[in-house]
């Protein structure tokens, strides 16, 4: 005879589920939930034991849903969503707060936009002071308490941050441009661009002569002069999507560049607020690849 008996859900492991089921795998669902692997699979296996039927199934480090997890899917997006509201709404003082957030320039554009949106749907009542600044500018800042959440660009040997991407540096040029056949080279970058001294350092290794015709103060000035074949560029992959611009053919002569990583810093005691963003920030794919144009 069946119990009668109320039992509760526990919304821990529910929201362990669907983050699980979303990532498809445990550890990026740890990252999200800042959680360790172990409690996050503990949980799974609490919500399998308490419906007595397995919910995924596990191959390699990936994770897929059972039909019985298919069917539990749909109704834990909608209790942790209306859990959400309701914290939202009970809870205001901890999600109406301010949350100040530093990232590069050049990063604004290909994936800032998607962060904020994503946190604002979540956070409506939620406040955001937004820095962009070059990395040694924003890390000073971090380390006087200005900032709650911060991304970087770092030479990927001594980021101290989560790296969060690691490729080497490309160099760019205007699409139609063979300015990297010029001598001297010309070279256009940011005032203080932590990426220019690596570049000058590359060219003298292989004895190319460079100039730097233009040190922009405004990122967009900065894409307009390499859009126009006035310089050369160098910045991480991602920088793929500026839709003028191309990656200088290997047959180009441009020597290789080092490693660099987006990083990703999250200030001490931070507020709750500031850990959701880290979260959906930890989400974002930055291999140049994914930020294709959707056809």
């Amino acid at each position: 005879m069946p119990c009668s008996s109320p039992r509760n859900l526990d919304i821990s492991a529910l929201r362990s589920f669907v983050t699980v089921a979303e990532l498809g795998g445990v550890t990026r669902a740890a990252e999200r939930l800042n959680l360790t692997q172990s409690a996050v699979s503990m949980q799974l296996k609490r919500l399998e034991t308490a419906f007595d039927q397995p919910l995924m199934q596990r191959h390699g480090r990936g994770m897929s849903l059972t039909s019985e997890g298919e069917r539990l899917l749909s109704y834990g997006r909608r209790m942790v969503k209306l859990n959400d509201e309701i914290w939202n709404r009970m809870m205001h003082e901890a999600f109406e707060s301010r949350v100040s957030f530093g990232v590069p320039e050049d990063i604004v554009r290909p994936y800032v936009t998607g962060m904020l949106r994503d946190f604002v749907g979540a956070f409506p009542r939620a406040r955001i002071s937004m820095t962009s600044f070059i990395s040694r500018l924003l890390l000073q800042q971090f380390a006087e308490g200005q900032l709650e959440v911060m991304l970087t660009t770092e030479p990927a040997a001594t980021g101290a941050g989560e790296c969060l991407y690691r490729a080497p540096l490309k160099w760019y040029v205007g699409r139609g441009s063979e300015v990297y056949r010029q001598r001297p080279l010309p070279i256009a970058a940011k005032l203080d661009c932590i990426f220019l001294p690596v570049a000058r350092a590359a060219l003298e290794t292989v004895g190319i002569a460079w100039e730097t015709p233009y040190q922009a103060n405004d990122w967009r000035d900065l894409v307009a002069f390499v859009s126009a074949g006035l310089a050369v560029e160098t910045n991480m992959p991602y920088m793929a999507r500026i839709k003028d611009w191309l990656e200088v053919p290997a047959e180009g002569g441009l020597p290789p560049l080092p490693d660099f990583g987006v990083f990703l810093y999250v200030r001490e005691n931070a507020s709750p607020l500031a850990l959701q963003l880290a979260g959906i920030i930890r989400d974002v794919d930055f291999d140049p690849a994914a930020m294709l144009p959707r056809a």
